[in-house]
């Protein structure tokens, strides 16, 4: 990948010596300690944005729903004959809706 951009940022004495002691820790450059760093600590923020974390009482209340979901509703039957699918009120063994 080419590098194109350039990124400054203004720091302490002290910030410096610190990102140096530990870019030197790692065998890396102070550049490609801070660019790392950077992208890592960006990309755990955008995961972490994007992550929906329940708590037990939810994910106990989902798991229940997915093995036991609630039965196609009229509007959800309504829509299927439209559509020309048969949808039956019941889930078979496999997880899957049965044909009637």
């Amino acid at each position: 990948m080419a590098l194109s951009e350039r990124l400054e940022a203004r720091v302490t004495a002290d910030e410096k010596e610190l990102l140096q002691e530990a870019a030197a820790a790692k065998g890396l450059t102070l550049t490609a300690f801070v660019t790392s760093s950077a992208r890592e600590a960006a990309l755990k923020v955008l995961r972490e944005q994007h992550v929906i974390e329940l708590g037990r009482k939810d994910q106990r209340a989902f798991a229940q729903a997915m093995l036991d979901p609630d039965a196609p509703n009229e509007h959800l039957r309504t829509s299927a004959e439209r559509d020309g699918e048969a949808l039956c009120s019941h889930v078979c063994p496999r997880r899957h809706v049965s044909t009637c």
